[in-house]
């Protein structure tokens, strides 16, 4: 859901007025709050977050649950492109093994409050579906190196 501008306020706004705001969030079920000097956040019930929480948690047993039984996940291998209509570019294969990650990562994120894992599986494979997209980027990328690149940065 995208909170409108309208459904916004500032940070000032909720230290001159928590009262008035936190209604508003009741009654909208959030507002963003903004801050000059800071990321926004959200301001919302409890209830209303337990309930995403219970939603996210519920869909992502039931795709767990369609690949246990469907170990090829055809149902929903069938729909990816409906939501990501960039993997036309991956081989069938790829985009089994796509659609079973981001199942993976939908059930960390529901179970283990692990939010970042999802957005960073999906942003490898249109990554990887761009640079197959593009037959010369392609035939480059897939070209054998030599030579040491020097060290890997690990970020943890």
């Amino acid at each position: 859901m995208n909170t409108s501008h309208a459904d916004a306020v500032t940070f000032s706004d909720l230290s001159r007025n928590p009262r008035a705001v936190a209604e508003r969030a009741a009654r909208l079920g959030r507002v963003r709050v903004t801050h000059r000097d800071a990321p926004d956040f959200y301001l919302t019930t409890a209830d209303r977050a337990e309930h995403q929480e219970q939603t996210l948690a519920t869909a992502s047993r039931l795709f767990l649950a369609l690949i246990k039984h469907d170990p090829t996940a055809r149902a929903l291998v069938i729909a990816m492109p409906e939501v990501f209509p960039w993997v036309r570019h991956l081989t069938v294969d790829e985009l089994r093994a796509f659609t079973l990650e981001l199942v993976e990562a939908l059930s960390d994120a529901a179970e283990l409050e692990v939010d970042t894992t999802t957005q960073k599986v999906i942003a490898g494979w249109r990554a990887t579906a761009r640079i197959k997209a593009d037959p010369a980027r392609y035939a480059e990328a897939r070209k054998a190196t030599k030579g040491d690149f020097g060290p890997v940065e690990v970020l943890a």
